[in-house]
């Protein structure tokens, strides 16, 4: 008796600790359950957020059309117009190409993409590319609108950009080969007494700024202006931001 009594105590503490394990597992396994619906909940809402507004990158626009209207996004949540258009040789083979910018008709802040379709000798256009950068929002958050007057035009091959408000700003782009590039783009601030401008001219390597003192004289105001090199770096169209370069650059 005294060699059987400790191995059945022994098997039954044994048994115990079996029957622990157990219920601890199954205890644990509505947690791990609870986590991986936590984790789909989250990426639900997510996916729900992605689409209240569009993503203007993910836009599939038409490779060939007759007209600028045959360009408008597919694919899209919402409606666009053409806000702006403009019609010139853009590449130097002698035909009229066509520029437009598209604004969302639902969302005042949303991003307005600028096409650039080129024309075919059959008259047909081509898109050859797409900025959502080089035109900035029309109203901020606080349905403020950025710029009183806006103009885009294209002018012995230059596609201009033109904003005017508080400050202005300029860009000016050109065909290299295949490549639109920015030739020179340009700011000019206003402040309590005083105007600044800045140009930036790439082909040249130039950066000028230039100082206006009304303070002294306001009929004959001081200018002053300053020279110094930069280097002629590239900047493509469809990855300039007229305003963010200056917001970059300060």
């Amino acid at each position: 008796m005294k060699i059987f009594i400790p191995l059945f105590l022994l098997s039954i503490f044994i048994l115990q600790s079996c029957g622990n394990e157990t219920k601890d597992k199954a205890t644990e396994t509505p947690k791990r359950t609870t986590k991986i619906a936590e984790k789909e909940n989250i990426e639900e809402d997510n996916y729900t957020e992605m689409n209240d507004e569009p993503d203007e990158d993910d836009f599939v626009y038409p490779e060939t059309g007759n007209k600028a209207s045959d360009f408008m996004p597919k694919m899209a949540i919402y409606d666009y117009e053409i806000q702006y258009e403009t019609m010139g040789d853009l590449n130097n083979d002698g035909l009229k190409d066509i520029v437009i910018v598209l604004r969302n008709k639902e969302i005042k802040t949303a991003r307005r993409p600028i096409l650039i379709l080129l024309q075919n000798k059959d008259k047909s256009y081509r898109l050859d590319k797409v900025s959502n950068l080089a035109m900035p929002i029309e109203y901020n958050e606080y349905d403020f609108k950025l710029f009183d007057t806006e103009e885009i035009s294209i002018e012995k091959g230059d596609l201009n950009i033109k904003l005017y408000g508080k400050d202005n700003y300029f860009g000016t782009f050109k065909y290299f080969e295949n490549d639109l590039l920015l030739t020179s783009i340009e700011a000019f601030y206003r402040g309590a007494g005083s105007q600044q401008g800045i140009k930036y001219d790439f082909l040249k390597g130039e950066q000028t700024t230039t100082e206006i003192d009304l303070i002294s004289d306001v009929e004959n105001p001081k200018v002053t202006e300053s020279e110094s090199s930069i280097d002629k770096e590239k900047h493509h169209f469809e990855n300039i931001s007229i305003i963010d370069f200056f917001n970059n650059n300060e």
